[in-house]
Formats: structure tokens, C-alpha cells, sequence
């Protein structure tokens, strides 16, 4: 005979402590979220070492012309668009101005937004205003930029309304983000780095922000902090003036990255633009307006960090179709060889080498394709380069015929990256 099986009988006991402990997880969760956040109180602006004269030079050296600066504009007046998966957002009005810009903020106020990301009115502002970055920099080079502005001619000119798609209009959820990706903590050195290297890591994590651009962003657009300066993407003007996504290449010694530039290349390429390996162009012309204003021993410091930070890993890309690469090698031979050469060395006089070339085995294909679209979008004069001007190829060459070039040159030269289809090159036009 077969025996009955029993069940045991549920212990509403176990079953109410289990119910009472998810209720306590639960509330600190909510807790955790919903309680204010923490804001660190900013010290008296008489005790900090501010200097609008160092003030200057950080505004420089950390580029905020660029962003609150339109082409044409006053200095500072804002204005400056910038595309977004969220929306569109606008760059405001930082002049000494009182009615539309900052000069009636008190420094509590400036060093609230730079640590906080919380305007004058208590609105969160949106991280496209890279708090995440200058949170890290010292109090007195906060007086000092507070100092330096409040100097900065007053314009009247009004602050622009973001188009922002729905829900993230609403200020308030930047709260849960903050939450979950803002950590306001102060810079500290890295015994990983040597003593120069952290002046560098200081001036490129905090001040210049660097990696605002060069990290990759997750869904809710967080950088991915675990993967420091190994490749990021946005959205910039092209040559055209049409707003497209961009690569920000990885600037570790890494494979994918760096790896044959000494700190000299870097020296130089942030002092003026070029160097043996590349041509500064497209959105980086801003930047190396900012980089060739660095002292010298500031520059120096920059490029012993990026000599010392840690190669981000080998990446295999295994989507490489054997189609896409042979037509690109005839679409190279036909277009490309003659300035870059045959086996993609370059030539001082002629094009760049595409030897383990950051930019085209980057991650994600977006820059290689708006070169060849639109050709490099070189700096105004007086910058000057003793090289052939590489064409646009847009309306050379199909969307197939400019994929399989793509894919040519990230499989070949040292390179090492997926494919490119047709369909991104449509994306780009």
C-alpha cells in the first residue's frame, strides 16, 4: 500500500515574520529614496583661498565657454543646445547678470549646483550640467570660479526652455537619480598613480570632466564608472550641422584605446591638436580650445594619468562577415589608399596612419561613419594641418559601399571591431 503524503501545515507564524521583514526591507527602501538628500553645507567664502584669476583659468581649462556659449553669442550668455534621450536641453545664462544669469546667486548657491546639481530656486538640474563630475573639485577652486564669474560681463539675455519628453520634465525623479548615480564626494589621490599622475587625474576627473564623455552610459544615462574612460557615445553637430551620435574614443592604453601613444603624443595632441597619430577634428575642436591653454606642467600631468591608467580589456568582436570585408577592400584601394597607403600606415603629408586607430575600432562605429560621410571637420585658422584634406564621401559612395569600407578598416590595420551595416550608415546620414 502506498503511504499518504503530509504536508506540512504553513506556520503562520514563519509566514508573519516573513511578511513583517519584506514590509521593513521595503520601507527602508522607500526610506532610502524618498528622504532627502543629503547636502554638505558650503563653508564661508571668506576662509577659502578663492582667486578669480585661478577662477579664469579653470573656466578655461574646463571648457565652459563651450557649453554656455553659442557661436556668435556674448561669452557665457548660454543658449547652447544639446540632444539628448531625454530631450533637449539648453545651456543657461551663467554671466554676472541678476535677472537671468548668476550674479544675484550667493556662493552657497554656486557651490550647491557644482556639488549638488541644485539650482538657486532648489530644482534639481539636469546631469547634462556635469555635477557629477565637478563635485570632486576642492572648495577653494569652487571660490575661485564662483569669484571669476561674478566678474564676467552681465547679459541680458533670457534662459531658453528645454524640450524634455515626457516623464522627464519632471525635475523631481532627478531625486531618485541622484539616488542611484550621484555620489558628491571630494577628489583624493590614488596610490595607484604616481604624484604627478594625480595633479593629472584631478584636473582631467574633476575639472575637465573628461570622462562625461569618454564613459559609457547606461539606460538611465549613469556612466558606467567600473569602465572609466573606455569609450563613450553622444549626440553633436556634424559637419553639416545635423545632430548625430558621436564616439568618444577610449582613452585608456588599451588595445581598443591608446596603446602606441607615449605621453609626448599626448603632450602634444592636447597642446596642439595633432600629433604622428591624429588630426584633432568635429566635436574635439572645442576641447583642444581648452587643452592648448593649459600650463605646461598641467599638461604634463594630464598626459603621465593617461599613461598610467589601467588598459581597459581586449575586446573580440566576432561579427566580422567575409562580404562586407572584401568589398571594402576594394572600396579602400579605389578611395583610401593613396592617402593612407596600402597597408594603412599614413603619411606626414598625407593622410593619418589607421594602425590600431582609436576611432575606427571603436566600440560603437558612429565617428569612423561621420568621417567618411562628411569628412573631418577640422578647427578654424589659425589652426593649420600639412596634410592632403580628406573629402566627404556622403554622396560618393552608397550607404553598402560606405558600411563595407567600415568594416574593412575595423578588421584590418591592427584593428579589431563588429561590423558596420547599412542601416547605421542611414542612421548617420
Amino acid at each position: 500500500m502506498s503511504k499518504k503524503v503530509r504536508f506540512a501545515r504553513p506556520s503562520w507564524r514563519r509566514i508573519g515574520f516573513a511578511a513583517l521583514l519584506l514590509a521593513v526591507l521595503a520601507g527602508g527602501v522607500a526610506a532610502y529614496f524618498f528622504c532627502p538628500l543629503p547636502y554638505d553645507r558650503a563653508p564661508a567664502l571668506a576662509s577659502l583661498d578663492g582667486d578669480p584669476v585661478r577662477g579664469e583659468y579653470i573656466a578655461t581649462i574646463g571648457n565652459c565657454a563651450a557649453c554656455h556659449t553659442v557661436p556668435g553669442g556674448a561669452p557665457y550668455a548660454g543658449g547652447v543646445k544639446f540632444v539628448t534621450d531625454f530631450g533637449t536641453i539648453y545651456s543657461t545664462n551663467i554671466t554676472s547678470d541678476d535677472a537671468n544669469g548668476i550674479g544675484g546667486w550667493s556662493f552657497a548657491a554656486f557651490h550647491r549646483a557644482l556639488k549638488h546639481g541644485i539650482g538657486d530656486g532648489g530644482e534639481h538640474l539636469y546631469p547634462a550640467f556635469p555635477y557629477t563630475s565637478f563635485s570632486r573639485m576642492t572648495d577653494d577652486d569652487i571660490a575661485s570660479l564662483y569669484l571669476y564669474f561674478q566678474t564676467v560681463e552681465p547679459v541680458a539675455e533670457g534662459n531658453r526652455e528645454n524640450e524634455m519628453s515626457f516623464p522627464f520634465g519632471y525635475r523631481d525623479l532627478l531625486h531618485f537619480w541622484k539616488r542611484m548615480f550621484h555620489s558628491p564626494r571630494p577628489f583624493t589621490n590614488s596610490p595607484a598613480l604616481s604624484s604627478e599622475g594625480n595633479e593629472g587625474a584631478y584636473l582631467v576627473e574633476a575639472v575637465a570632466h573628461c570622462a562625461e564623455c569618454h564613459t559609457p552610459r547606461g539606460m538611465l544615462g549613469n556612466a558606467n564608472r567600473s569602465r572609466m574612460f573606455q569609450g563613450g557615445t553622444y549626440v553633436d553637430a556634424t559637419r553639416r550641422g545635423t545632430y548625430r551620435q558621436w564616439a568618444a574614443v577610449d582613452l585608456t592604453p588599451g588595445a581598443h584605446g591608446l596603446p602606441t601613444w607615449t605621453e609626448q603624443d599626448m603632450d602634444q595632441y592636447l597642446a596642439t591638436g595633432i600629433n604622428r597619430h591624429a588630426v584633432v577634428h568635429g566635436p574635439m575642436n572645442e576641447v583642444i580650445e581648452a587643452t592648448r591653454q593649459l600650463k605646461p606642467a598641467d599638461r604634463k600631468a594630464i598626459s603621465r594619468y593617461f599613461s598610467e591608467l589601467k588598459p581597459s580589456p581586449t575586446r573580440w568582436d566576432l561579427s566580422l562577415p567575409s562580404w562586407g570585408v572584401d568589398d571594402g577592400e576594394v572600396v579602400y584601394t579605389v578611395h583610401c589608399g593613396t592617402c593612407h597607403l596600402p597597408e594603412g600606415d599614413g603619411d606626414p603629408t598625407l593622410g593619418v596612419s589607421l594602425q590600431q586607430n582609436p576611432i575606427i575600432q571603436a566600440e560603437d562605429p558612429s565617428s569612423l561613419i561621420n568621417v567618411i560621410l562628411y569628412g573631418p571637420d577640422l578647427p578654424p585658422p589659425p589652426f593649420s594641418v600639412d596634410r592632403s584634406q580628406m573629402k566627404p564621401f556622403g554622396r560618393r559612395l552608397s550607404d553598402e559601399d560606405i558600411a563595407a569600407l567600415a568594416t574593412y578598416l575595423r578588421s584590418n590595420f591592427g584593428n579589431n571591431a563588429s561590423s558596420v551595416s547599412a542601416s547605421q550608415v542611414v542612421r548617420q546620414r
